[in-house]
């Protein structure tokens, strides 16, 4: 617990279940655009199964995390042919 609190106080917060559930689920969602696109030899897929996996890491807030992987997702509907 002591660790938590020097955690707390140095400015380190831990992510939310949200966040890592969110996180978790965008990131599969993206491992399987990514291999669909490779597989399929579709640049479209590909890069955004790429960011789908990537984006997770530079996004702090959970709502805009949740955002971007929407939009995320819209665009693989859109660009999966």
């Amino acid at each position: 617990m002591d660790e938590l609190k020097a955690l707390e106080s140095s400015g380190f917060t831990l992510p939310s279940i949200a966040y890592l559930a969110g996180s978790f689920a965008f990131s599969i969602l993206g491992y399987a655009a990514y291999r669909y696109g490779k597989n399929a030899s579709r640049s479209g897929p590909y890069w955004i199964g790429i960011a789908l996996m990537v984006y997770p890491y530079f996004i702090g807030e959970t709502w805009i995390m949740y955002a971007a992987g929407a939009g995320l997702c819209a665009a693989l509907f859109v660009f999966r042919n």
